[in-house]
């Protein structure tokens, strides 16, 4: 399991699981679902730096970026029925939405992540949504990718067919 771009066609691995809009390839794609992506910080870090009440307050906290190539460098929000999109800056980039969330839940900075990877600790109490009301219904597909064909192997068939089971 990696975070890193794989390469499918040349046979890194059989499948792939990619967040985002879908570069044009030879690839299969079978969408499995989408995940809405959600601002989150510790009740600890609001507690000690305040609770931005608009996106532009962004500008001063500790905002957990994604450095990989994919992500997109800015975050978007929706503010008096206009789509904009702004750039955070903080102290820690990662190339993983769970490590940022974990990083946020132990009060390091601000995170935008999928919401997925971090349900439990929003359910626990240790990291709360902000902005909600700025987001701009801002959502991901998640696809399993591979090689198709008319001859997928049943591996493969079977183990998307449970990604897509299991994700719904």
């Amino acid at each position: 399991m990696t975070d890193t771009l794989v390469d499918i066609a040349g046979g890194q691995a059989d499948v792939a699981v990619r967040f985002g809009p879908l570069s044009d390839s030879t690839l299969t794609a079978r969408k499995l679902g989408e995940s809405r992506r959600v601002i989150v910080a510790s009740p600890d870090y609001l507690a000690r730096h305040g609770t931005p009440q608009v996106p532009e307050d962004l500008h001063q906290y500790n905002c957990l970026n994604f450095n990989f190539r994919r992500a997109e460098p800015v975050w978007p929000f929706c503010w008096s029925g206009r789509d904009f999109a702004m750039s955070v800056k903080g102290s820690i980039e990662g190339n993983n939405g769970e490590t940022l969330g974990q990083l946020a839940a132990i009060g390091v900075g601000i995170a935008r992540v999928g919401a997925f990877s971090v349900a439990q600790e929003i359910a626990e109490g240790r990291l709360v949504p902000i902005l909600e009301e700025f987001n701009p219904g801002d959502v991901e597909a998640i696809h399993a990718v591979f090689v198709g064909g008319a001859t997928i192997p049943a591996r493969i068939r079977v183990f998307v067919d449970f990604l897509a089971t299991r994700l719904r």
